[in-house]
């Protein structure tokens, strides 16, 4: 089975002057990266009364996702300009938006399950690949385009896309197989699958063939089943890394990534 995936990889340059900066402290990102921020809760209350106060909270706690939110995902301009908050307000005023917004809080009110199962993940995550920073996460709310955005040091979940297989919206657009995937069991493997390619991309010749593609999602895809000790995902490439690994335990999950 094979996901259409929704991602947006931001590169962002950290520079002298810049607005927002990519972290504050080895202290603050040390806890950063101990759990999910709820951005959507802050996001949320601005959309739903236009308090100046949560909009304020927004840019100032949060001013990378904040600008990406704004600029790459729901392209509304610059952070920046001055009738951003404006527009940003009348964009979630439509109905079916406004309705998703209440159906975000309600059904992830409490995310402890999937706090604990991505803090478990990236455990293993550090295991296998020591080096590798682990990003910020955080949970947005966006229109129904991007599931997980991957920016420089951070991920984000639009939790909009998770909303589960018989959601309204999701039976009028989406394809009975793409709804089995937008549902809360997702996230974290979503998590880990996309910041795993964000940090091994294909490279190379072989990027362009859609052969080789495959099959590096389906390393990456045979990692996560390891890392969230969950058989999620099920296809030919994931078999073929299956039998490969079973045939060289000696191989490392970086070294299948790099081979």
């Amino acid at each position: 089975m094979r996901k259409i995936y929704g991602i947006l990889l931001v590169v962002m340059l950290v520079c002298v002057g810049c607005q927002w900066k990519l972290r504050t402290s080895d202290a603050d990102a040390e806890v950063s990266r101990s759990g999910i921020q709820r951005f959507d809760r802050i996001e949320s209350l601005y959309l739903t009364t236009g308090d100046v106060a949560a909009m304020q909270q927004l840019n100032t706690n949060y001013p990378m996702q904040t600008r990406m939110l704004m600029e790459d995902v729901l392209h509304l301009g610059r952070v920046n300009d001055t009738d951003i908050n404006t527009k940003f307000l009348y964009f979630f005023q439509d109905s079916t938006l406004q309705r998703m917004l209440a159906d975000v809080q309600q059904q992830y009110a409490d995310m402890d399950d999937v706090n604990d199962e991505l803090m478990a993940a990236f455990e293993r995550l550090h295991e296998e690949f020591p080096a590798l920073e682990l990003p910020e996460v955080y949970t947005q709310i966006g229109s129904f385009d991007q599931s997980i955005i991957v920016g420089a040091g951070t991920l984000g979940i639009s939790l909009d896309k998770y909303l589960g297989a018989d959601y309204p919206f999701y039976q009028q657009h989406y394809t009975q197989e793409q709804r089995k995937l937008m549902t809360r069991q997702m996230i974290v493997p979503d998590c880990l699958a996309f910041f795993i390619l964000s940090q091994y991309p294909l490279r190379g010749v072989n990027a362009v063939l859609q052969q080789s593609r495959d099959y590096h999602m389906g390393k990456i895809q045979w990692i996560v089943n390891q890392l969230t000790k969950r058989h999620v995902f099920d296809n030919e490439q994931v078999a073929a890394v299956k039998q490969y690994m079973h045939a060289h335990p000696q191989v490392t999950f970086l070294q299948l990534l790099e081979e």
